[in-house]
């Protein structure tokens, strides 16, 4: 069922928020914490205060929706060579000014032409129906999304279908507790490893997304990192080692993509990152130790591919969404036994 613009039947009462003075309301489900007048809306756009309750505005509604390889999202240690039923709806807490999916994430609900209803049921139908072992919440912020996708995550859980977030990683801790026991994998974009970046370029700051990450993986969460390097912003040498550092200290098996700047939305003037600092910051990560390093949007199996940490065989072959799992025993090296960070 589709709903033009400015359909609120779906307007639903949301979580994790608190009445203060005035009319006000307190949104406590990301680090922003807004604070709304009545007839307001937080950073997000798609959750309101109305008349002294807090409502998100787009629970059930979805903008996309897709069977994607769940390389693509990129998750390489989960369920590799599978498939992932894809969704998202509209909204943001960032305003990434480098964002490649802007038309969703930087609109209004009441103004977006044209949003698809679900229920939580149609969503197991359809990754059932399509016998999909995986949802994945993405495209835009799934965070804004939160009581649709955990109500879905819980029911999908029953029936042992996975659900992974692709995430800004700004969620607060009590609502990431909540999804913890249904939420089985996240793959979080640290942006940048410097607060100044996250305040000019993305409206955020830096510790939340630090903190998600190392709370994600004491919850058991699998959790797998995203690096998008920009030239100039966030390429330096050393920034990319106090990364990496950073990494290690949480888990060296932790497998982090870092990914190819392509110029998008309001960041044009700035040219996709050159080869050569591709390589290098490769070369950085695997020298601090870490396991899994990845190099996104470059096209190359060499550094597409998983390799055993122990004795280098490689266990999984990729040619961008062509993966040949050759070497694996379960989740051990076929080679030399040893296990391997892999949720299959």
């Amino acid at each position: 069922m589709l709903f033009r613009n400015g359909d609120t039947s779906t307007s639903h009462e949301a979580m994790f928020w608190e009445r203060m003075d005035g009319g006000r309301v307190k949104c406590r489900l990301c680090a922003h914490g807004c604070v709304i007048p009545d007839g307001g809306r937080g950073i997000c756009r798609v959750r309101e205060n109305k008349g002294g309750v807090l409502h998100t505005l787009i629970y059930g509604l979805a903008s996309s929706a897709a069977i994607d390889p769940i390389e693509k999202k990129p998750f390489f240690h989960f369920k590799p060579g599978t498939y992932a039923l894809s969704m998202g709806t509209v909204g943001c807490n960032f305003r990434c000014v480098h964002c490649q999916n802007w038309e969703i994430s930087q609109a209004d609900p009441s103004t977006f032409p044209y949003l698809r209803r679900y229920d939580p049921a149609d969503v197991l139908k359809m990754a059932r129906g399509h016998g999909l072992p995986t949802v994945s919440w993405t495209y835009n912020e799934p965070t804004v999304w939160y009581e649709f996708t955990l109500e879905c995550s819980k029911i999908l859980k029953k029936r042992g279908i996975a659900s992974v977030y692709v995430t800004n990683g700004y969620i607060a801790e009590d609502a990431l507790k909540e999804h913890a026991p249904y939420l089985d994998g996240m793959n979080i974009d640290v942006k940048a490893f410097r607060d100044e970046f996250y305040r000019k370029i993305v409206g955020a700051r830096l510790q939340p997304v630090l903190e998600t990450v190392e709370r994600a993986h004491e919850l058991g969460i699998h959790v797998e990192l995203t690096y998008l390097i920009i030239p100039t912003l966030n390429d330096s040498d050393e920034e990319i080692r106090d990364f990496v550092r950073w990494v290690c200290d949480i888990s060296p098996e932790i497998p982090v993509h870092l990914s190819r700047f392509h110029p998008d939305y309001k960041l044009t003037d700035i040219p996709p990152t050159p080869t050569k600092r591709m390589l290098r910051a490769y070369e950085i990560a695997k020298e601090e130790g870490l396991k899994y390093v990845y190099l996104g949007n470059f096209w190359d199996p060499k550094y597409e591919s998983t390799y055993c940490p122990s004795c280098g065989a490689m266990v999984i072959e990729r040619h961008g969404y062509i993966v040949r799992i050759k070497g694996l025993r379960g989740d051990r090296c076929a080679k030399c036994g040893a296990r391997l960070h892999f949720v299959l």
